[in-house]
């Protein structure tokens, strides 16, 4: 992988990871999320 698919890979990844946790418990309960699997989820939507 080069550096510049990296980097977009790591800034979506980022980007997800904010965006779930900025969202209140109920949120992500209703995704059948728990608070504590947002970087798991993260990481599997960008394919890391």
């Amino acid at each position: 992988m080069n550096i510049a698919r990296s980097f977009n890979s790591w800034r979506k990844y980022r980007q997800t990871v904010t965006e779930l946790d900025r969202m209140s418990n109920r949120e992500l309960h209703d995704l059948g999320i728990d608070r504590s699997d947002i970087r798991r989820v993260a990481r599997q939507a960008v394919g890391f």
